[in-house]
């Protein structure tokens, strides 16, 4: 397995730094390497897992490697991209792309199939293909999605303003996003089509985000429909090439990233200021600044002091906004010849019922009904790399929503150690996704040599999500409209970066980071990092 950094007790650390940054995902790692390239901060990052890199790390067995959370990132396709310049910014082009066929998602509704293929005008002329009659849909659509991601430029910029400025300026600077972020994305389909085919079939990525239309905010997923529709691309040498990639910028000006060391609180000082942390094993260790990537949930309810949040109200907005969706994923190993072709790399979206709601609640009600949607990814197939490390293998992940309920019984319990009944639930939704695997991919029959199953608990112990949520807080309507929600906390020298600081996903976790730093130096770093990109315009691709 690659890892990030090295272990907390291997390498004795300092007692003071600049900055300390809790959790190494990408919006911790984004955070620390701007400040340390941008400021010279001497920065240490905690990370209380065995490897750093967050959802961007990659687990391995012998013989087989797999992304946790890292399948396709839209707009890096081309050098000159604002979203390429940040990543060649933050990694100094030492991360490299391979793109994604033309066709990089295919929506499967029953027996009917829907390519997208890259390129705005490809997409419009595919969509009127299979919805001749909708053209007129089809273009409002595709108006309002680019209007809306257009319009989120002010909106997360407000988010990087000083306080004093993002009072006064605020209220403009959201107006305009929030016409579609306050509706839901089927609000807005219903608007636009009657047509629930075409509708569902637009709609086809809400796995990416989280939430089915019903729910989900139409501003977010108008900035991930918008992310991809120039195609997609993954990393060379698999997901744990981002924070590789990142690290070099922190340790150059003297920070480190330490791996299992877990922080079990935020120290504070009398006027309410954040001043160090305390970890697991008691040792306290100081900074003037904390950023925290643990979420907002774990912060304020984990991290910061209780007293401290009931007194400044820390909670009560956070829980007002649900934990995203749980998930199921299937790792899977698989042996082909040397030299034979990969799989193709198109990802699979498969959905039994064009009414994406009601599939889901159906599902969450019965656990042995219908898969809502299977997502099917295909790895090896993506990285040019993986046959020169891996001869003869492949490797494809299936990703299914579930609800946490079904698992809560065995929360308490530890890792690889929750019980016979645990294993046989496990074994039994195993057993599913890979009928359903080799119904949908039929090349893989006789051809699976291992297979491994994560469920919500494995997300809970490893990224340490209460409810084993992977987008941190769902994105909603009403998610979108509590300003409280993003880098900025009343805790003096405490902020919030990844996901909760900005949306949900790679990107936007990323560009979480980019906030974060940018107010701890009170700089608009969003115009630095994409190359002269309009100062308040980066943020529209942080999907």
């Amino acid at each position: 397995m690659k890892r990030v950094g090295i272990s907390y007790k291997q390498r004795p650390i300092d007692d003071t730094y600049d900055v300390i940054v809790i959790g190494s995902g990408i919006g911790g790692m984004t955070a620390a390497a701007l400040l340390s390239k941008h400021a010279g901060r001497k920065v240490l990052v905690l990370e209380r897992h065995y490897t750093a890199g967050g959802f961007t790390h990659a687990f391995c067995r012998p013989g087989y490697e797999w992304d946790v959370g890292v399948h396709y990132i839209g707009g890096v396709n081309h050098p000159g991209s604002e979203l390429r310049a940040v990543f060649d910014h933050l990694t100094e082009g030492r991360l490299q792309w391979n793109p994604m066929p033309e066709v990089y998602d295919r929506i499967r509704i029953a027996d009917r199939e829907y390519d997208f293929p890259s390129g705005l005008e490809n997409f419009r002329d595919r969509m009127n293909q299979y919805f001749p009659a909708e053209t007129g849909a089809i273009d409002r659509y595709l108006a309002a999605v680019g209007a809306a991601a257009r319009a989120s430029n002010l909106y997360f910029a407000e988010k990087a303003l000083p306080e004093p400025m993002a009072r006064l300026l605020g209220p403009l600077m959201r107006l305009r996003f929030l016409r579609y972020a306050g509706q839901t994305t089927a609000q807005v389909l219903k608007q636009i089509t009657r047509n629930r085919e075409l509708a569902a079939v637009l709609t086809g990525q809400w796995g990416d985000y989280g939430l089915p239309p019903g729910q989900s905010s139409f501003g977010m997923h108008a900035m991930v429909a918008d992310h991809y529709l120039e195609g997609a691309s993954y990393p060379v040498g698999g997901a744990s090439e981002i924070a590789a990639g990142i690290a070099p910028l922190i340790e150059r000006a003297g920070g480190q990233i330490v791996n299992s060391a877990e922080v079990s609180e935020i120290l504070m000082d009398r006027e309410r200021c954040a001043v160090g942390v305390r970890m697991a094993n008691g040792r306290e260790l100081r900074a003037q600044t904390i950023i925290s990537d643990a979420g907002a949930f774990n912060t304020f309810s984990r991290l910061v002091p209780a007293g401290f949040s009931t007194s400044l109200g820390l909670l009560e907005e956070v829980k007002s906004i649900p934990p995203s969706m749980c998930h199921v994923c299937l790792y899977v190993g698989l042996k082909r010849v040397p030299g034979e072709p990969d799989f193709d790399p198109t990802n699979l979206w498969i959905y039994g019922d064009p009414d994406h709601d009601a599939a889901l609640s159906g599902f969450e009600a019965d656990p042995n009904g219908p898969f809502p949607v299977l997502f099917i990814s295909f790895p090896s197939a993506k990285d040019p790399t993986f046959e020169k490390r891996y001869p003869g293998h492949s490797t494809i992940e299936v990703v299914a929503p579930v609800h946490y309920r079904w698992f809560q019984r065995w929360a308490e319990t530890s890792w690889k150690r929750r019980g016979l009944d645990y294993d046989e639930f496990k074994q039994n939704l195993a057993n599913r996704l890979l009928r359903e695997l080799e119904r949908h991919v039929p090349a893989t029959r006789s051809r699976i040599k291992c297979h491994e199953l994560s469920t919500p608990l494995s997300t809970r112990h490893f990224a340490n999500y209460p409810q084993g949520e992977i987008y941190g807080l769902s994105a909603t309507p009403a998610r979108f409209r509590l300003r409280s929600i993003g880098a900025r906390t009343p805790v003096r020298n405490l902020f919030l970066t990844g996901q909760d600081a900005a949306v949900p996903g790679v990107t936007g976790a990323m560009f979480g980071g980019v906030i974060a730093a940018s107010l701890v130096l009170h700089r608009n770093l969003m115009s630095v990092v994409s190359k002269g990109f309009a100062e308040t315009g980066a943020a529209s691709r942080a999907a």
